[in-house]
């Protein structure tokens, strides 16, 4: 099968029909560079009428699915693909009660499917932010009464997010991640993950900056209520707007899967011919993800 491109969902849907032709297609993505065993390391095998591989060694069968995101998927792989596909091509969140209701699935069947799609959406950290770069802090929920500016007290989540521009001072991709305070400790992490140290960093004048300066370049101008940083307040507002569509409390560890996939979709607006391609087959070469693990994430 070949490549699916687009974000016609008309195409999709004459493209991925029925169950089994996500199988085909997942096969087509595992095995394109050709087979091996994981049960003997054998390289040897054929490929069944029901789309698994045998193995001539051992004759293990592994299933198109195994050892993937989509391991022990029980709702249908065709609901699976259609939801990779919105989350990957939407420019809007979707919550899980809406993804539940459309596909005819329970919320939480949903939601945990959506968090494992999220985990492929994580930052290789393989193309950090290298040019013009504004980077600033925020906190998701708005701020609490009588807690003004980078106040160190707040439950609210605090977020620091980064900015690339072109030369025509359009947005060119975007990472942001959850820190515990405002401290130069804190964004630190964010700079050796996600910023180049031959970008041109562009701050405000907090002092939490001002250490980074002896490894970065970075210049602090004054913030002018956010006129000197169009740009960057615009994705903050995006990512405030949109977090708003979750319609439950988010912790610390499931807020960075959520800035992760909105991290995701801006930065590959310029390839969404290929964006569910390419998440499929970041699926594919991801290792499974059991709901017990999510479990044990959700306070912290």
């Amino acid at each position: 099968m070949s490549q699916f491109e687009g974000q016609n969902i008309v195409d999709f849907l004459k493209v991925f029909p029925d169950d089994e032709s996500c199988l085909v297609y997942l096969g087509d993505l595992k095995w394109k560079d050709g087979f091996q065993c994981v049960k003997c390391g054998h390289q040897s095998g054929c490929q069944r009428k029901d789309h698994g591989y045998f193995c001539y060694r051992c004759k293990h069968i592994e299933s198109p699915t195994a050892g993937t995101l989509f391991h022990k998927v029980r709702f249908g792989l065709r609901k699976a693909f259609c939801i990779a596909f919105e989350m990957s091509t939407s420019s809007k969140g979707i919550s899980s009660i809406q993804m539940g209701k459309r596909y005819g699935i329970r919320q939480g069947t949903a939601w945990f499917f959506m968090q494992k799609v999220r985990k492929a959406m994580e930052s290789s950290q393989k193309w950090p932010l290298c040019e013009l770069v504004h980077v600033d802090e925020f906190v998701v929920g708005g701020q609490e009464e009588g807690k003004k500016g980078r106040s160190y007290n707040t439950q609210k989540t605090k977020v620091i997010v980064g900015v690339e521009l072109n030369q025509k001072r359009g947005i060119k991709r975007v990472y942001a991640q959850v820190i515990d305070d405002y401290s130069s400790k804190s964004f630190t992490p964010f700079f050796e993950q996600h910023i180049s140290k031959d970008a041109k960093i562009v701050t405000d004048k907090w002092r939490g900056y001002t250490p980074l300066k002896k490894q970065y370049n970075i210049d602090q101008i004054p913030s002018n209520k956010g006129k000197n940083f169009k740009e960057l307040h615009l994705i903050i507002h995006q990512i405030k707007s949109w977090i708003r569509t979750i319609p439950t409390h988010a912790s610390k560890f499931h807020m960075k899967k959520y800035l992760d996939e909105f991290s995701y979709r801006i930065n590959r607006s310029q390839f969404k011919q290929t964006i569910f391609h390419k998440i499929i087959e970041r699926m594919v070469k991801h290792k499974p993800v059991y709901q017990y693990q999510i479990i044990q994430n959700l306070s912290v």
